[in-house]
């Protein structure tokens, strides 16, 4: 049967190239098999170990997880209607950053819901780790024990002076830090975002006013230059300690090298004196 050594070269090539195209963008593929229910091409691009950390269904591991886990999520996105928009994607060196809204009906009510995801590969193994709130689904904020371990990478320049800002509760550093038409937008979605001098002001020192700033664990940056995606673990919010709880926040800098907007994926709880924000 001379076909057959074409029929085996014929599959054996196309294995090739869905690794490859896999290998160049782990989080399409991703995002492309959650939507489709099949993790077929995903398992093929990483044969090695594929872990999920996510906020809902907590750590995945292995392909027999991934599978389940893939299929009822696609249910759960056709049951609701669900399409994703593409806001931003940051890649550097073996890890890469995409931010989504994902457009969705919950509840007879249609809901913009922003959610960040970071793919880490090493050799035939890729990690996925999805940021975003569950408060617009289910109005409760779990505590999200640390995925990461705190690192040694800090974020510099703009960023990383915001930071310091952040930590001491220092609103008119902040506000000097972004351009005239910043803004920040909360885990929350559309609806709390925070535009110019006068907003911002009003969101910090409503954050600030339990006692001080906030205090992050940085764990691990993604930063091309132009954005800067930080994964951390909050540990303390004014004078109230906190067990470490998972954050993600992305960064952009403007062309004069000041914030833009300041994008934020947790669910981290205020201080019960700020209220529900």
């Amino acid at each position: 049967m001379p076909w057959f050594p074409d029929f085996v070269g014929a599959v054996e090539l196309a294995r090739i190239q869905t690794r490859a195209e896999g290998r160049a963008d782990p989080l399409a593929q991703y995002l492309r098999a959650l939507d489709r229910g099949d993790s077929h091409a995903l398992e093929t691009a990483w044969p090695g170990e594929i872990v999920v950390h996510d906020p809902h269904a907590g750590e995945i591991r292995g392909h027999r997880q991934l599978r389940r886990f893939i299929r009822r999520n696609a249910a759960w996105m056709a049951e609701h209607h669900a399409r994703t928009e593409l806001v931003a994607s940051t890649r550097v060196d073996g890890r890469a950053v995409v931010e989504l809204l994902a457009h969705l009906t919950h509840a007879g009510t249609q809901l913009a819901w922003p959610v960040a995801v970071v793919a880490e590969s090493r050799d035939a193994s890729v990690v996925f780790r999805t940021y975003c709130s569950q408060w617009p689904l289910d109005e409760q904020r779990p505590v999200r024990p640390p995925i990461l371990d705190p690192g040694s990478a800090h974020p510099g320049d703009v960023v990383g002076r915001y930071q310091k800002a952040l930590e001491a509760g220092d609103t008119d550093a902040i506000l000097e830090l972004f351009t005239p038409d910043g803004y920040v937008r909360e885990p929350l979605g559309l609806p709390y975002t925070h535009r110019g001098a006068a907003e911002l002001r009003s969101f910090f020192t409503m954050c600030f006013s339990a006692g001080g700033g906030i205090g992050l664990e940085h764990c691990a940056v993604t930063d091309d230059g132009a954005r800067c995606a930080l994964e951390y673990n909050c540990v303390k919010w004014g004078s109230r300690e906190l067990p470490p709880q998972v954050g993600f926040s992305v960064y952009e800098r403007a062309a004069d090298g000041l914030l833009a907007p300041a994008r934020f994926y947790d669910d981290i709880e205020a201080p019960a004196s700020l209220g529900d924000g």
